[in-house]
């Protein structure tokens, strides 16, 4: 007679469970470091602790790679989550940029809690990335906007809404998978549509967006001629930061625009149009004053080369050449490297990276100055020398001008000063310095081929 198996007994049931458990673990582990886009896409669609518990569960390179591609109000959740030695290895995997964008979603204490995490230098320039201009859309703007990657379902989204806050749902913004905004959804729209239509079937184009530093006036003005109550703020990636809401921001905007007019022009912001001459002078003087001395610093150049000069007449002909195109190139210089620093395109770290960039620049465009100054002071002059020393100082100037050029601005970033007030006075005064010590100096070292 054949007897029925016998059930598995409860320790060999234990030991099957702890392997399908072991075998699933795998498995999750795998998919986290292979599929990093799409375990974030999962992960949004899970309870926060539950999708914070799975994140830490994996190796911190593999977090990392996972938490860049999750959307910013989802990763500011699950950072929350994360004990200080995980968040900090996740903040420091992540641009500037970007952590920026993150730690400005946190209310002050949770910021400055982050921020102290990191070094002192990080922290600094993270505060100034999230300090905006007070003339500036990003000034102006609300961080708390709810944005989801445009591949999720409606089921999805549905599910994470009772997460946020109701001033963050009314519109729901999309981006792709390089966090670029892409669209915007309607709540009612949401609510109507079918649970497994992915959302880039729903969303519509942004037509009307500012950028961070985009200034009031352009807020202003879209704000009016749209009418629109919510207008996105986006950087110059096209990344989401926030959102400008309502219609006090435009009588706030009228307030200030008169009293930005006048800075742009150098003159204080406190100068009035009927403000005593006294006031005015008050307010100028000490500029003009760095100006002339500049000015008398430069000119202290030309005197040590006063015997040269007197001895060829042609050279003090050709001096304002030399400083003239020096000029220039830190100009362009410096327009670019400001530009940079304004747009968050640079920052202070990359200072080497912009200086070597001008540098050569610089070199390039001396050489090319160098070939056409030359030859035409050659037929004017029909001194071989004199052609020489001025296409030599040509290159060394221009070279030292892109140098400066870059330098100056980012130098007084970092010593906490506005480099758009300062930079034009020392800059001048470096490339007339340039100009004149170049081409007198060679000049006075070539002086025996200018007879």
């Amino acid at each position: 007679m054949k007897t029925e198996p016998s059930a598995l007994s409860d320790q060999e049931t234990a030991v099957q469970n702890g392997l399908n458990m072991s075998a699933a673990g795998a498995l999750t582990q795998a998919f986290l470091r292979n599929y990093p886009r799409d375990a974030a896409r999962e992960l949004e669609t899970m309870v926060v602790e539950e999708a914070a518990d799975i994140l830490v569960s994996a190796p911190l390179f593999v977090q990392q790679r996972i938490y860049s591609q999750i959307t910013p109000p989802f990763g500011a959740q699950l950072l929350l989550l994360m004990n200080d030695e995980t968040a900090l290895g996740l903040l420091r995997s992540m641009d500037a940029g970007p952590c920026a964008a993150l730690l400005s979603r946190f209310d002050v204490v949770d910021r400055d809690r982050y921020l102290a995490l990191l070094g002192s230098d990080e922290a600094h320039e993270l505060r100034e990335l999230m300090d905006y201009p007070a003339n500036t859309a990003g000034y102006m703007m609300d961080t708390r906007v709810l944005c989801v990657n445009q591949s999720i379902t409606v089921a999805d989204v549905m599910g994470q809404l009772s997460q946020y806050p109701a001033v963050m749902r009314r519109y729901i913004y999309t981006l792709d998978n390089s966090m670029r905004l892409t669209g915007k959804i309607e709540l009612e729209h949401l609510v109507c549509a079918e649970p497994s239509q992915p959302l880039a079937d729903l969303s519509t184009p942004v037509l009307h967006f500012v950028a961070a530093l985009d200034p009031k006036e352009d807020v202003a003005d879209k704000l009016q001629k749209n009418v629109i109550d919510i207008l996105p703020v986006v950087d110059i990636h096209h990344r989401l930061l926030g959102v400008i809401r309502g219609a006090n921001a435009i009588e706030t905007l009228k307030e200030n625009i008169a009293a930005d007019l006048q800075t742009m022009v150098g003159a204080s912001r406190d100068e009035q149009a009927l403000s005593s001459s006294f006031f005015a002078v008050r307010k100028r003087q000490p500029w003009l004053q760095i100006n002339l001395l500049t000015g008398f610093l430069a000119a202290s150049v030309v005197g040590l080369f006063e015997g040269t000069i007197a001895q060829f007449t042609a050279l003090a002909i050709l001096m304002p050449v030399a400083a003239g195109q020096s000029g220039n190139t830190g100009a362009q210089a410096l327009a670019v490297t400001m530009r940079g620093l304004t747009l968050r395109e640079i920052t202070t770290r990359d200072w080497l990276t912009v200086t070597l960039k001008e540098a050569r620049a610089g070199f390039i465009n001396g050489l090319a100055i160098a070939l056409t100054c030359g030859a035409g002071v050659f037929v004017w002059s029909q001194s071989a020398g004199l052609a020489i020393v001025i296409a030599l100082a040509m290159v060394i100037s221009m070279t030292i001008a892109g140098m400066a050029g870059a330098l100056v601005p980012i130098c007084l970033k970092k010593l906490g000063q506005d480099p758009a007030q300062s930079s034009s006075i020392i800059l001048t005064t470096v490339t007339d310095i340039a100009g004149f010590m170049s081409f007198l100096g060679i000049a006075a070292a070539l002086s025996s081929y200018l007879v």
